[in-house]
């Protein structure tokens, strides 16, 4: 395995817009178009949407967001992972591993010390998959979502 980061380009649009996830995480997950849609409203610099391939072959899509204005107020600023998207059939081979370790290494490289991850609990959500790379729950909920928080 030896998986790199894209950019989305238009060159690799469809690949990334095509990644598909198992049908029983579909609740848990935005489809990769929302995540690239919601990259272009947001401010330069905020989300941080990549492709990730392996051997040249599409198989997952991560959006990191950076020193969000967390409250809207101005009081707390977070980086983290907004979204991942492993295709259904590259699953548990360690992508989703490499795309945490990818959005840490950046947060640590801007100064960071934590990165935040929201998940939706449940049958089916990524709680185990995010409690296995070291998050812990902050105690906090977001629209439904619990919030996670690791050393980077």
């Amino acid at each position: 395995m030896t998986p790199r980061l894209e950019d989305v380009t238009p060159a690799n649009f469809d690949a990334a817009i095509g990644i598909r996830i198992h049908p029983d995480q579909e609740h848990a997950v935005q489809p990769v178009v929302r995540s690239l849609a919601e990259a272009y409203v947001h401010p330069a610099g905020v989300a941080w949407p990549r492709l990730i391939v392996d051997d040249d072959r599409p198989v997952g899509f991560l959006m990191a967001f950076l020193d969000i204005d967390w409250y809207g107020d101005g009081s707390v600023r977070r980086s983290g992972l907004w979204r991942l998207n492993i295709a259904a059939d590259a699953q548990r081979r360690g992508y989703g591993r490499f795309a945490v370790d990818a959005v840490a290494d950046l947060v640590r490289g801007r100064g960071g010390t934590e990165m935040y991850v929201c998940w939706h609990p449940g049958a089916g959500g990524p709680e185990g998959f995010y409690l296995g790379l070291g998050f812990r729950p902050t105690g906090e909920v977001t629209e439904g979502e619990t919030v996670g928080v690791r050393r980077v």
